[in-house]
């Protein structure tokens, strides 16, 4: 029983992380949208939030690598976790585009069109980030 409502308190958490990246990816989507008249479509917000979706719920509850306190000082110690740096970076870039977007929405303030590719360019490489770290820490041993 007690391992059932661990799974599913898991799978609850997860489905969480994905409704908020969903969400992320509405206000990415309607800021980019009400901009660049050519992605105002009810695909493209879909699109946006699914990838949100996906890349929240892969990329930031991602298993750690084992830690092995024998190698401390060793090279092997000294490497870069590349799942672990991915997924906060791109955690950290898709959602301060997210952050971004809504406060150009609220303040009514239209930026410069090249603000708003940077912000497109932000959420995807954010997200990109994110779905690599999941598949990354999901593929290792």
């Amino acid at each position: 029983m007690r391992f059932r409502v661990r799974k599913f308190a898991h799978v609850l958490e997860r489905s969480g992380l994905a409704l908020a990246g969903a969400a992320c990816g509405v206000f990415v989507g309607a800021h980019v949208g009400s901009s660049i008249p050519a992605l105002t479509t009810q695909g493209f917000l879909i699109l946006m939030m699914l990838s949100g979706a996906f890349g929240f719920y892969l990329g930031v509850d991602t298993p750690p690598r084992p830690f092995h306190p024998h190698e401390e000082g060793t090279p092997a110690a000294r490497k870069i976790d590349a799942a672990e740096f991915l997924t906060a970076f791109g955690t950290f870039l898709a959602t301060l585009t997210a952050f971004v977007s809504v406060a150009i929405i609220i303040l009514r303030e239209p930026p410069h069109i090249a603000w708003t590719w940077a912000i497109m360019a932000g959420w995807v490489a954010g997200v990109a980030m994110q779905i690599i770290a999941g598949t990354i820490a999901r593929a290792r041993k």
